[in-house]
């Protein structure tokens, strides 16, 4: 319950701001409704694209890393192919068994070298392979999406704009009402609107029922509403009852 004794701002004229204020975000639902799904479905396909565009940017830096390796990797062979000619040009000078055995090893290493580097340079280029791939299956899947995104923002602006004039009004219009709305009720209102599915905050009774969850107000309570002496809500929905209609017998 939300109570404010002030005199030069009556709860009644509190009330009646409140329901111009419901009135005017009402309209502006309905004319957000139209649009449907198409506004989060935009979101969510800007979202996927710029996740398919991370996802190639990464698989190229990793390219790139996998063809720098190739690169050191083949002038490690072909640094160990140099060591082995070095080598076997001073084996033709040797003075013993022991300095022939120990350059032997020496050009045994290097040719070790060059079959580990042929190896790894394999593996990167299978790898190299593999990311292409992925690469190829991302960016196909990018432009569907692309494709997508193209045809749902014209679906959108073409909705927008058959409506693009009206919201701007009742935006405008909106602005003018939220000034007499004081701080902590507008707060409420806005706290309360987004708890309810329908958006409406601010109801009134009809058929002594509350006008947004339906459930029954008992006659006392009516009468309380009617009197506009403090603003009060629904006990079972929390909305804002802000007048009784009358009953049309």
């Amino acid at each position: 319950m939300i109570s404010n004794p002030s005199a030069e701002n009556t709860v009644a004229s509190k009330l009646e701001a409140l329901l111009n204020l419901q009135r005017i975000d009402s309209q502006l639902d309905e004319i957000r409704r139209v649009r449907g799904d198409l506004p989060e479905e935009v979101r969510d396909l800007e979202d996927e694209i710029a996740g398919y565009e991370v996802r190639v940017s990464k698989f190229d830096e990793e390219i790139a890393g996998l063809n720098e390796q190739i690169k050191q990797r083949k002038q490690n062979a072909k640094d160990a192919d140099g060591l082995i000619k070095r080598y076997e040009d001073q084996q033709q000078n040797v003075r013993n068994n022991r300095e022939y055995e120990a350059i032997a090893k020496e050009i045994e290493l290097q040719k070790l070298e060059i079959q580990i580097s042929e190896k790894k340079i394999k593996e990167a280029q299978y790898q190299i392979e593999l990311k292409n791939n992925d690469i190829a299956g991302t960016k196909q899947r990018l432009e569907e999406r692309k494709k997508d995104l193209t045809n749902k923002k014209s679906e959108l602006d073409v909705i927008v704009s058959e409506s693009e004039a009206d919201e701007k009004k009742l935006m405008d219009e909106r602005e003018g009402a939220v000034q007499p709305v004081e701080e902590r009720l507008l707060m409420a209102y806005t706290r309360i609107r987004g708890n309810v599915r329908n958006g409406l905050a601010v109801v009134t009774v009809k058929r002594d029922a509350c006008g947004g969850c339906f459930n029954t107000v008992p006659p006392q309570r009516q009468a309380d509403i009617i009197a506009h002496k403090k603003i009060i809500v629904c006990e079972h929905c929390g909305r804002v009852l802000a007048d009784v209609e009358a009953r049309i017998s």
